[in-house]
């Protein structure tokens, strides 16, 4: 080959490599500001949510009781899929009661939790409660005569067993957040910024129409409100984290933005219902006060100064199931839907509609038995 051919050949695939350069920078620039998970919309078609709270699974493990109850909560799940059809699912914390499973490995419940959803094709994510990551109780009904029972804990001298997954640890966030988003392709679950460690689950996720492919619908936020392995607080880092992610993908505070996390602030203490519910909070059940974070840490004064945002969502509380408004957003929670956890409430599911044309945010509940309850305009 004539030399000079060779450096034409050559100029021009340094030329070609140089624009795909261009245009792979210019499309990293564009795509900065985008949460790098999203879920699209159907065309023509609500953009539905159900939010599922308190599942509990592994409670009481080693009684029969326990057991019957994980079964009972799958019940209530695969109810509400069926009736409802969702889009999405939310995992609002507490899916396992980590402190009563007794084996190192709490994502064994985790799965069980998330499998009606899984089988049925849906997406989901989920974030971190008190009990998700909770070091094990042990029960005093093994401190009898015969000692540990060895169903329980298998005898170390076992080829596959240590003193390490005999020790019931529990599980991290960490670990139970890795097994989700490595083995559920359907998961859009983050593990979160390393800076925001021990609190795993803080990302965002965008909801993109079908319609108009780039232009997000909504926004949904996750948060992680501690407890557990370490304080019930969202930190002044999360809540700062907040502000600079929101302020970057949505400077105008033109697409509206929902939030959802575990423990309810401080601020659900402040609007309330005294006794019975009444307007202008809308819900079925007021049976308990509010379990409110340790502390608060900014994130509250954060939210309240953007328009965009419309709600916040929290669990928690398993007798509590209201929304209220507080300044231009409202406060709601979720619905106990496990069997697991205190409380002798029927079970059900909060659900979330997002309307494109016109834009609207409408909720309700969807309770085990089919019936509907507590609808309320949200946007």
């Amino acid at each position: 080959m004539p030399t000079s051919s060779y450096f034409t050949i050559l100029s021009n695939s340094c030329l070609v490599l140089l624009f795909q350069a261009f245009f792979i920078s210019i499309a990293a620039s564009s795509d900065r500001h985008t949460p790098e998970n999203h879920i699209r919309t159907r065309a023509g078609a609500p953009f539905k949510v159900a939010l599922f709270a308190d599942l509990h699974f592994g409670e009481n493990a080693w009684t029969d009781w326990g057991p019957k109850q994980d079964v009972n909560s799958i019940k209530v799940m695969s109810s509400v899929l069926d009736t409802e059809t969702p889009d999405f699912v939310v995992y609002l914390g507490d899916v396992v009661t980590a402190n009563n499973i007794p084996i190192a490995n709490a994502s064994l419940y985790w799965d069980q939790a998330i499998s009606p959803t899984r089988s049925r094709g849906i997406p989901w994510a989920s974030v971190f409660g008190n009990h998700d990551d909770a070091p094990f109780e042990w029960p005093m009904e093994w401190f009898a005569a015969s000692g540990i029972p060895q169903l329980v804990c298998p005898v170390l001298n076992s080829v596959s067993l240590s003193g390490e997954e005999c020790s019931f640890r529990g599980t991290s966030r960490l670990e139970l957040m890795k097994n989700e988003m490595d083995n559920n392709v359907l998961s859009l679950s983050k593990s979160g910024p390393q800076d925001l460690w021990p609190g795993i689950s803080n990302y965002v996720l965008q909801v993109l129409s079908k319609e108009k492919p780039h232009t997000p619908l909504v926004y949904l936020y996750f948060l992680d409100s501690g407890g557990g392995t370490y304080p019930e607080v969202i930190s002044t880092a999360q809540a700062d984290w907040f502000k600079r992610i929101s302020e970057e993908i949505n400077p105008d505070s033109r697409v509206p933005e929902l939030i959802f996390w575990h423990i309810p602030s401080k601020a659900y203490k402040k609007v309330a219902p005294k006794f019975r519910i009444h307007k202008p909070c809308v819900g079925s059940i007021n049976k308990e006060k509010v379990a409110a974070q340790e502390a608060e840490m900014g994130i509250m004064k954060i939210l309240v100064k953007r328009p965009s945002v419309k709600a916040v969502f929290v669990g928690h509380n398993h007798g509590l199931d209201w929304c209220c408004p507080y300044g231009q957003l409202w406060l709601c929670f979720a619905r106990h839907t496990g069997y697991g956890g205190y409380g002798n409430w029927a079970r059900g599911s909060r659900i979330l509609e997002i309307n494109e044309r016109p834009f609207s945010i409408s909720s309700w509940i969807r309770m085990e038995d089919g019936s509907v309850h507590s609808e309320v305009i949200l946007s």
